[in-house]
């Protein structure tokens, strides 16, 4: 008795344990709402999914949704999708849009948007409600020298048929800025710009710039214009001080060269003195000689000694006559 009924226990519970792990292993409460939903999802395709690791429910809920909406996906594109790395209930949220929208977006294309890393859910969402993007602060400079800042606000709408491959968001505003650089830089004067605003966003939208973008541009609109600095005058005061800087350079140039020349100059001088001094150390030696050979007499000697004498008084008074006149008239005697 004890017996028995331990193995009808036993039983029960490995029975419980296979029914517990058959239905871990195989999703029949989502084979059943799949079949309640009318899509056919057989159980082994389910199995499958299991054996290649793809979890069932991100697969079914999705072909579920699809089937509701009257959009023609098997499992298979579903599968592949998930295995190529994509999102695939994006995917289907994408195409149930595009379907009430009306756009034409067939499933490989949206795929490949969603494996190329861009939302392919937002961008059906921006072809039916453009966006609107703001170019930061755009400087630029007129012809007459004044800086316009401008601001603008580019309305975009997303191109399906070139989200692959296509430029991004920060390409149209560099596009649009360069746009708005070259229009303001073409203006004859500042006042123009500040008067036509609708200058910009005109000759800016009849460039194309959307061309090569995942977007459309369907308008430009000025935000704001604000006068600058007046550039044209800043510009011509570092240029003329430049040209002082380079003037003083050169006076200072020619200064040195003055002084160079005069220190030439003045070490010329004391190489002639010095060279007078030599020939004047050869004046007594001559003498002695002359003397030694008979060639200049004792009188004759003593003759130019005296003159020499009578030389030095006169040019002693001299300088002190000069003194005198330098110190001015002798003052009267008490």
């Amino acid at each position: 008795m004890n017996a028995g009924f331990i193995a009808s226990l036993m039983l029960v519970v490995f029975v419980f344990i296979a029914v517990a792990v058959v239905f871990s292993f195989i999703p029949v409460g989502l084979w059943i709402s799949a079949l309640a939903a009318g899509v056919r999802v057989g159980i082994f395709t389910l199995i499958g999914m299991r054996l290649r690791r793809v979890p069932p429910a991100k697969i079914v809920n999705p072909l579920i949704k699809a089937d509701k909406a009257g959009l023609n996906i098997t499992v298979n594109q579903l599968e592949a999708h998930y295995l190529a790395g994509g999102n695939v209930d994006r995917v289907v949220n994408a195409l149930v849009a595009a379907e009430r929208a009306a756009i034409p977006l067939p499933f490989e294309r949206a795929a490949a948007i969603d494996l190329a890393g861009r939302d392919v859910f937002m961008a059906v969402q921006m072809s039916v409600n453009p966006k609107v993007l703001e170019t930061p602060l755009v400087s630029a400079v007129a012809k007459d020298g004044i800086e316009v800042k401008v601001i603008a606000r580019v309305t975009v709408r997303a191109n399906i048929d070139r989200l692959v491959g296509g430029a991004g968001e920060e390409t149209i505003l560099a596009r649009v800025g360069e746009g708005v650089v070259t229009t303001v830089g073409s203006a004859e004067s500042h006042k123009l710009v500040l008067e036509n605003p609708d200058l910009i966003s005109q000759t800016v939208l009849s460039k194309g710039l959307d061309a090569g973008t995942a977007f459309e541009i369907l308008s430009i609109d000025i935000a704001d214009v604000d006068v600058g600095r007046n550039i044209g005058a800043q510009l011509q005061t570092d240029q003329a001080e430049a040209d002082k800087r380079i003037a003083q350079a050169k006076a200072e140039e020619r200064r040195a060269m003055a002084v160079a020349k005069e220190q030439e100059m003045k070490a010329s001088v004391q190489e002639m003195r010095a060279k007078v001094v030599q020939s004047e150390a050869e004046v007594p030696l001559a003498m002695a000689e002359a003397l030694r050979q008979g060639k200049l007499g004792v009188m004759d000697y003593y003759n130019l000694q005296n003159l020499l004498s009578d030389t030095q008084m006169r040019d002693s008074l001299s300088r002190i006559g000069h003194q005198r006149e330098d110190a001015g008239p002798d003052l009267p005697v008490k």
